[in-house]
Order: structure tokens, then sequence, then C-alpha cells
């Protein structure tokens, strides 16, 4: 964070020894009245001192009214009629009855000593203010009568505090007389006597309080367990007659603890219900339901009961100063702030000075969202789970650890064991085995109990170690404060309008920091990141934003499609994964106008990419193989393809370790990209797990998610194919462009997405353009005597047929032997040719059929000369031959020895081969523009005047890009296939 003058909250708040001596752990903020009143010695708790208790207690409105009100009852001696005398806690769980009862009783057992602090003045003030006179600080020393039902077995004596009382109505006596035996036996005959009862009240001259604590503890399955419907009987007979009794004895109140039928979990038999029935109608006639704290009270309670003294303004108002800065910014304000819809927003620095060190953000959801739930225990949970928070948090600010200046609801910190099990065991969450789910969530998918683990935790760690973000320090713990605001949220089921966990904008809020390099499109980064489906957090489910309303993010507890996806990813291999790309890419491989195709795939063992070739059985004679090369062990670029380059090297017969080959010409290597291979095996990953998936039992029971699983499955599917696709985007093949070039490995890289190294026919137009091979309908008379040297006259055919499949300076045929026999039977029908047999003699062709390819006996010959005649003693006609002819006559196949003189001259050939580069620099050189567009007139002046037969080229020119549209078109009437990037 960038460093500025507030002091944190860590260095200005003195958190309390108690809950620095139990490491953030509150022993006793479940206070019992039972050992308040009863225990002694080391035994007894802190807050059984009047002093205590008033220093840990915020006098919140109600609570102080409700003592007030006992106050004058007790002590306003005339005027206590100005008070009720039953007043009842119906509150559920963790609402803070305990601690009211307390109060009362240090109220009513020392109210001089409670009246010297904040609560005790707050209760006098108040009471004198509904008196409106002074009262006494001493409430004319009233006497306290506690009866602790959750501490009470119905039937059995307990001697040490009730001596030898046995029901209910004995155990008031005891304590009302204080162990004065005569007194207790003069009354105890008497226990459904409301007047004897309101006499022996009154017997003892000073104000009573009776505070009975938890009443159906002892009503409900206490009194069915004794099985003595006497004991019963009397029980229910003596609380119908205190409860009217109280409300007729002057200077008597009673406090009773009876939580409301609604907000009370308990099990009750039918008889039991009964009696919680009879009791709650009682109350309601004689008494006053009370409460003890609102909910807007959170924050005030929480801060006296965790820290020893309030905050400064200056470091409020410090803090405040610093994150308004940062919430005026335009998008975090208009994004964010104003999407949150929350009050708090808008009178942010009041809600900071009412809740310090905690985020306004994180108290509203406390006060407003947890607080509402039924299960909830309210004030208990809510200083258990912030009390373990910043005591975590002090400790993290002292070992020199990012610590926020204001901590809100992404800023939990689940890796310590107290506050995750405080916010688990809070009553957020309903059931035990939804309680055990999230607990593996928070550890697992947000942040492990060592702090080191977790899948948002990782991504903080990795961003960390990377240093990408220029906002780091400032915000370290950004992903795992977004999870941990969206697992807070994803606790409390039904939320506003019944919608599930957290929006956008309070994920974001949740991640803000008060410094201006954490900007809210990084906020969109980390969001991105804990839900990326294959590295984010596994259980979090995601809603898009629709007309108008925001995305949501839930961490679901139930076994969703993503998290079996993510479980299955974790049980394939490395070798599973390339496996099924390999399949996937010998099943996507067409051989086109290739006559096989050829998959080579990588061993189980630890075989180099040579080995693997060495034994392939690649070399294949007669037939152009396309081979395509298993990408778990070939693949080219990235500066790893050294072993690929080495191993296709010397599978063609080149390089210092080549193999023992004859066929080489024509093999055609398809090869993947180094990087789309990591695409491809993610993908493989996902597929194979999305397969798995639909396997499993739960998928199988659930429609539903079998559905989703199936068309899940299918697009990893369609995904996988494009990417296998896209990964073979290279071909290496033989070449030696004329006689005198050296053999050479070339390379055809397709950067076109719409073009694989997997499809032969793409294959084959890439080695059209490169020379290498012939496309369909090209291979005619004229071509083939365009790729004859001299040495191939008189070959025998066989020969000539091998060459094309082992001579690198020869182009594959797009129809093979076919295509080479119906060119030799064209070349020999106008002339150009003669099939002639081992002693020279022509041999009659008649038909394609006729020239047998496999033939030793049957060669090349070229045409004899024209013989003179008497009447056509010239040598006019031409001679129809594509190449210079022999240095004499008698180099000719079916020479006839003649030694005439007009016979040993050289024949005149009617065309000639040329063949030329051309590489030249046009930019500012006007001679070299003026040369090439006299050379490209000349040659369009020779087409244009049908002196050319063949044509064979490759040009690759660059040219304006208005120029390139006319000239591709051009093209593309010849039916050639054409290649245009852009420049």
């Amino acid at each position: 964070m960038k460093q500025s003058g507030v002091t944190p909250w860590w260095k200005g708040l003195r958190i309390r020894p108690e809950i620095l001596d139990a490491s953030g752990s509150i022993a006793d903020v479940q206070m019992s009245l039972f050992h308040a009143v009863y225990e002694k010695g080391d035994s007894r708790p802190e807050y059984a001192d009047a002093s205590y208790y008033g220093e840990i207690t915020h006098p919140t409105g109600q609570l102080t009214d409700l003592l007030a009100r006992i106050a004058i009852r007790l002590g306003g001696g005339p005027d206590h009629t100005k008070a009720p005398a039953l007043l009842r806690l119906d509150q559920g769980m963790g609402g803070g009855k305990s601690h009211a009862c307390i109060g009362a009783y240090h109220l009513a057992a020392d109210p001089v000593k409670l009246a010297k602090t904040d609560v005790g003045k707050a209760v006098f003030q108040h009471a004198e203010t509904i008196l409106g006179r002074p009262l006494a600080k001493a409430l004319d020393n009233p006497h306290v009568v506690v009866l602790p039902c959750d501490n009470m077995t119905p039937g059995a004596t307990d001697l040490e505090y009730f001596g030898p009382a046995r029901n209910l109505y004995e155990r008031f006596l005891w304590r009302l007389f204080e162990a004065d035996y005569s007194k207790y036996d003069a009354y105890r005959k008497h226990f459904s006597n409301l007047s004897k009862i309101s006499e022996a009240i009154e017997s003892i001259g000073r104000p009573v309080l009776i505070i009975v604590d938890e009443i159906m503890n002892y009503f409900g399955n206490g009194l069915d367990g004794v099985d003595d419907e006497a004991l019963t009987a009397q029980d229910q007979a003596f609380m119908r007659a205190l409860l009217d009794a109280v409300t007729k004895t002057p200077r008597t109140a009673m406090l009773a603890v009876m939580i409301a039928s609604e907000k009370d979990s308990i099990s009750l038999s039918a008889e039991g219900a009964r009696r919680r029935l009879d009791l709650e109608r009682l109350l309601d006639r004689n008494g006053k339901p009370v409460g003890v704290h609102e909910n807007d009270d959170f924050a005030a309670i929480l801060r006296r009961r965790i820290f020893a003294k309030p905050p400064t303004l200056e470091v409020i108002d410090a803090t405040v100063r610093e994150f308004q800065a940062s919430m005026e910014n335009s998008s975090w304000k208009s994004k964010v702030y104003d999407a949150l819809h929350a009050p708090w927003t808008a009178k942010f620095a009041d809600e900071v000075a009412r809740t310090y060190p905690f985020h306004p953000q994180l108290m509203h959801m406390a006060e407003h969202e947890w607080a509402n739930r039924a299960g909830f225990q309210k004030v208990r949970s809510t200083i258990k789970v912030f009390a373990a928070t910043v005591f975590a948090l002090q400790e993290r600010g002292k070992s020199g650890s990012w610590v926020p200046y204001l901590i809100g609801p992404g800023d939990l910190p689940l890796s310590n064991t107290v506050v995750r099990e405080s916010i688990i065991g809070s009553g957020l969450i309903s059931d035990t085995k939804t309680q055990n789910n999230y607990r593996s969530l928070a550890q697992n998918d947000i942040v492990g109990i060592r702090d080191e683990t977790g899948t948002a935790r990782l991504l903080d760690v990795k961003r960390e170690a990377d240093g990408d973000a220029l906002w780091q320090h400032a915000n370290p713990r950004a992903a795992e404060r977004a999870a941990t605001a969206i697992f807070l949220t994803s606790i409390v089921s039904g939320r506003s309008q019944g919608r599930r966990g957290a929006t956008d904008a309070e994920v974001k809020a949740a991640t803000a920091v008060p410094d201006p390099a954490y900007m809210f499109a990084d906020a969109d980064v980390v969001i991105k990141e804990i839900t990326d489906p294959e590295t984010g957090l596994v259980g979090v489910e995601v809603t898009p934003g629709q007309k108008g309303q925001q995305s949501r993010y839930f961490l679901s507890t139930s076994q969703t499609l993503v998290m079996l996806q993510r479980a299955m990813r974790d049980t394939i291999t490395d070798a599973e994964r390339d496996a099924v790309i390999a399949d996937f890419a010998e099943r996507l491989t067409d051989t086109g106008p290739f006559d096989r195709k050829l998959f080579v795939r990588a061993t189980s063992g630890q075989q180099s990419p040579l080995e693997v070739l060495a034994t392939a059985s690649i070399d294949d004679g007669r037939v152009s193989r396309l081979v395509v090369l298993d990408p778990a062990l070939f693949t080219l670029r990235n500066g790893a393809d050294r072993a690929t380059r080495d191993a296709v090297q010397a599978a063609v017969g080149l390089g210092p370790e080549k193999l023992p080959v004859k066929w080489a010409s024509s093999a055609v290597f398809a090869v993947a990209n180094t990087q789309q291979r990591h695409a491809a095996r993610r993908l493989a990953t996902a597929y194979l797990a999305a397969e798995r998936v639909l396997g499993v039992q739960e998928t199988q029971d659930d429609e539903d998610m079998k559905s989703k699983a199936v068309n899940e499955r299918n697009e990893a599917k369609r995904s996988l194919e494009t990417t296998v696709r896209r990964a073979f985007q290279h071909v290496l093949f033989l070449a030696q462009p004329d006689d005198n070039a050296t053999r050479a490995v070339d390379e055809v890289t397709f950067d076109d997405k719409s073009e694989t190294a997997l499809y032969g026919t793409t294959v084959w137009k890439a080695l059209v353009e490169k020379g290498k091979a012939f496309d369909q309908g090209t291979f005619i008379e004229r071509a083939l005597l365009h790729n004859l040297r001299e040495s191939d006259y008189g070959r025998p055919l066989e020969e000539l047929r091998d060459a094309f499949w082992n001579t690198p300076r020869l182009p594959l045929l797009y129809g093979g032997q076919n295509d080479l026999r119906q060119a030799l039977f064209d070349a020999v029908q106008i002339g150009l040719l003669r099939i002639v047999d081992g002693e020279g003699e022509e041999v009659a062709v008649t038909g394609v059929s006729e020239i047998n390819l496999s033939s030793q006996r049957l060669r090349i010959g070229k045409p004899l000369p024209p013989t003179p005649t008497e009447d056509n003693p010239s040598t006019d006609s031409p001679e129809p031959t594509a190449m210079p002819g022999p240095s004499s006559a008698s180099d000719a196949p079916g020479n006839t020895g003649h030694d005439d003189e007009q016979d040993n001259q050289p024949a005149t050939p009617s065309e000639k081969q040329i063949a030329f580069s051309v590489t030249q620099s046009m930019l500012n050189n006007t001679g070299n523009s003026e040369a090439l567009s006299q050379l490209f007139r000349q040659l369009y002046d020779v087409i244009d005047r049908g002196d050319v037969s063949f044509l064979q080229g490759n040009i690759q020119i660059v040219v304006s890009a208005q120029s390139a549209d006319g000239l591709v078109e051009r093209v593309r009437e010849l039916g050639s296939p054409v290649n245009v990037r852009d420049m």
C-alpha cells in the first residue's frame, strides 16, 4: 500500500488482554448467569464483577431501557408502578439475553458499583428521566433471586446452591430466604398460593429482583425426564402463581428468559409443547416482551467488547480521507459504489466513525443480513468472528505483512482456524453437512490453514512472484479477498429478493484499497481469475447479468458439473492427455491427393524422435505419403525443435545420423506447433474430464446435470478438434530445386487459421506453390518433357517411374502413376517422345494401358528427325521436341547409322527451355524497374503470340494493397493457388 500518514488500526487500537491471552478466542463470550452468580474463586468469571461488566458493555438503547425500568421498579419507591413488574426476554440464541440478565443482577446486587460505569450512568440517567426526579444509587438495597433453569435438574437436590429443595418453588424459597430453613419450611407447602408467595417476598423487607433464566430448559424436556406427575404439577402451579404474584407485589421485579417458540429450535414432546404454550400465554398476559439490542448496535458492542479504548477522531478522519479519494474515482464510483445501492456509501464518513476499524460494507452485512438469519447467534457469534479476525490481522501487521486500513468482507482471514470455525459455527450455515462442505471450500478454494495453499491464495502468490501487477504491493491478497467476500455472501441463503451470492459490485468493493495503483480494471482482472473455469475457484457459480442486472457469484457446496470436471482433470495423466491428442490428429487427417497417410506415434518409453522415426516404416516405394508426427514428441518453433528437425532430416537421408532410405522424396511430414500443442493439451485434459464426468454416478442420477455434461463434452470435443487442426501448422519435405542445388529439408507454415497440415489437399496446394508437386491436371506432356534431363532418355520406364518418388528435383504427381502414364502416352502421340525397347527399336503404342511403367525393357527415346524427300528436300517443318537435342544424330535412340554430311550436322531445335530467377528490390531503383518492366512486356508478347507451350514457375512479389486484388483475381482465373498475406 502507498505510504501515508494514517496510523493503521492495529497500531492505534489496543485489543483487550483477555482476547490476546486467548489468541483471539473469547472464551467467555457466551456469558452464563449461573457462573456470574454462583461460581466462587478461580472459577468465577471476570464479568461477575460489576465494574468489569460495565467496562465491556456498551449501553445500547434497549439494554439501557430494560435496566432502567428494573431500577425504577426496585428503587422508585411509590413510583415503582411507572415500570412493569414482569419483563420477558424472548430473543433467540446468542442475542444478548444472558448479558442482559447479568446486567440486571449487577444492578440489583451491586448498584453503586455499576452506577460508576458507562452503562450504569446511562441506566440511572434514563431512569431519572422517566421518574422525573433523582434515583438513589443504592436502590434501597435490593435482594436478588436467581433461578438458572439451564443448571437445575427437576426433582434432584443440590445442597450447595439450593439446600434440600426439590421442586422449583422450594428452590425459589431457599434463595429468597438465603438458606433460612425455618422460613423456608414455613412457606414450602404453599407452592400454588398467590398470596402466600407475595407474602414471602414482602417478608424480607427489601426490594426483590427475580431472574428466571432459560425457563424451557426446565419446563420442557427437563420435566419430561423426571417422569413425576406430582412434581410437574407443582412446578407448573408455582410458575402460574409467581407470574401473578410479581405483578401484585410492590417493589418486586421479575426478568424471565424464554425464547419465543418461533425462534426456538428445541425439540419438545407433546407435553413439553403444551407446557410451553401455557407459559407463553401467562407471560403474554402478565409481562412485557423486551429486546436487548438492535442490529445497529453491533458496531458499538464489538468495539467495546474487543478493544480497550475507542479510536481517536484524528485516525478515523485520516482513514476516511484515504478511502474517499479512491471512491470518488469515476469508474469506482459509477460501476461499484453507486451500483451497490447501499446506505453506507452515501454517508461513508459517519459510517466509518461508527464501525471503525471494520469497513461499513462488512458491518452492513453483519447487521442487516447475518443478524436476520434464524440460526445466527447475533451478538455472540459476531463477537467471536470479529475478535478472532482483529487478533489474526494484528499478528500479521506485527510480522510486517499487509493489513487493510479497514476490515472488509474480504478480509476475514479464513486461514485462521478460530476465524473460520467461528463463521462456520455461527449459525449462518444450517446443517452439519453443509458446514463441512463450506469448511472444505474455504480451505481448498480460498486459502489453506497454513496461508500457503488454496486456489485464490495461490493466484495472489503467483502474481507476486511474476511481478506483473503494478498494484501488487498495495493489494497483495486481492484474489483471496474477492473469494472470501463471495464465501461470506454464499453462506447466507436467500439474500435480497431471494438471490444467491455476491453481486459484481460487492465483490469488487471488497477488493478495493485506498491506492490509485489498484484501478477498476484491475478488479475486473481479479474476478476473471477467480471465476476462470480452468484455474479459478472450483465451487464458484457465475450468473451472468441480464436486463441491467449485475453478474452474481455463488460458492456452491453441491457437486456441480464444474467441481466434477475439475476433480476429473486431476486424475488425467500426461500420457492420457497426449494419447487423446494423437487419436484426434490421426482421425482428423485427410489423405487428399496423397496415396497414404501414416501417423507416427510417440512410444511409451524414452525413445528420442530419431529413434521413433527409425522404426516407423516411413520409407515406402512408389506412393506419396503424408506422415503425421505425434505432437507428444515432435513439434516445431519456440526454440525447442532441434530434436524434431534433426530426426526429420535423418529420416529423409540427410545429416550426420541419416537413415538408409530410398523413397524420402515422396514423404511429406505434418508437424505441430509447440505453442499450439500447449493449447491442445489444455483442451485435451478438459475433454477427457468431460468424458469421465459422464460416467460418474452423480451425473447419471441427475438428468439435468447429465444433459449439461453431454453438452460440455460435445463442446470440448469441438474445441479440441479445432485446436488440433490448428496446431498442425508446419510441413517438412525433402527439396532440390534443380540439379545443381543441394538437397535440404524445406518447410511450409500455414498462418491462416483455416489451413492445417492434417488436410492432404491443403498440404498438396502448398507443395504446388513450392514447386514440389503438380496440381491436378497440370502434369501434361509438356510438363513431363520440362522435367526430363538428358540422362533420362534411354532409361527403363521402371526407373523413370521410380524417379518421381525418389528424386527430390522431380515434383510429386497428383494422380501418381496414372498421371505419368497419361503424359507419356500424350507425348508419344504428338511426337514429343518415343517408346523404344532395349535395342532402341520403337514400340508402337496405341493406348495408355500399353505403357507398362514396371518394364525394365521399355524406355523413352527422343523423336527421330524428319527424313528429307525429293518432294520436300528441306527441313522446314518443326521438330517436336521440348529439350535441346543431343550433340549429334548418332546419339539419338533409333539412329540408322547414315554418316552423310547432312546427318552429321546438329538439328536446329524448334523450342528452347528458359529457366531464370529474379530477385530485385524496386524501392528507389528506377533502373531496375525499367529493366524488369521490359522483361515482362517481352514475356507478355511471347505468350500473346502463342509461342509458349509450357510454363511453370513460382513468383513472389510485394505490391501495393490497391494493386494486389487485381493480381490475385487474375491468378485465380488461371485456376492456380495463390497465397496473400499482409506485410
